[in-house]
């Protein structure tokens, strides 16, 4: 399994398709519109503060991911505009060669309770376990 290349098709709880897939380089300009939309709560559970914009650096981090450290997947759904991203979600080891990888999501406020932090954990423990990763550790 690559984890660069994973993408997957999946279902929300209301029906919804939408894709799970890696991270790109190319996808900051979605990154940057979803966090527009993300009610101060939503940014303050994935950042641990308050925060208006991301910063350059910020988005190169969130975007351009060496799969082997860190695996960054999104959930997208399609719409009249394109592709919509409407969650992600990240895992990094502790350490190069650990078993213990600290996990994070965030979900656009519109698409909360659908399902869609289970659906990254769901994919993200898949390429963990055929990591060698036996657990993840998360501030709550």
């Amino acid at each position: 399994m690559d984890p660069r290349n994973y993408s997957k098709s999946e279902t929300l709880k209301d029906g919804t398709a939408v894709t799970v897939r890696s991270i790109r380089a190319k996808d900051s300009n979605s990154v940057l519109e979803a966090f527009k939309g993300m009610d101060k709560e939503s940014v303050h559970r994935r950042f641990f503060s308050p925060k208006k914009e991301l910063s350059q650096a910020e988005l190169k981090q969130l975007t351009d991911v060496d799969f082997s450290k860190v695996i960054a997947l999104v959930v997208t759904i399609q719409s009249p505009k394109g592709e919509l991203l409407v969650g992600g979600g990240r895992y990094a080891l502790e350490e190069r060669r650990s078993t213990h990888a600290e996990i994070a999501f965030v979900t656009s406020g519109d698409y909360r309770g659908l399902g869609i932090a289970s659906l990254i954990l769901k994919h993200l423990a898949l390429i963990a376990r055929k990591a060698g990763i036996s657990q993840f550790d998360a501030e709550v």
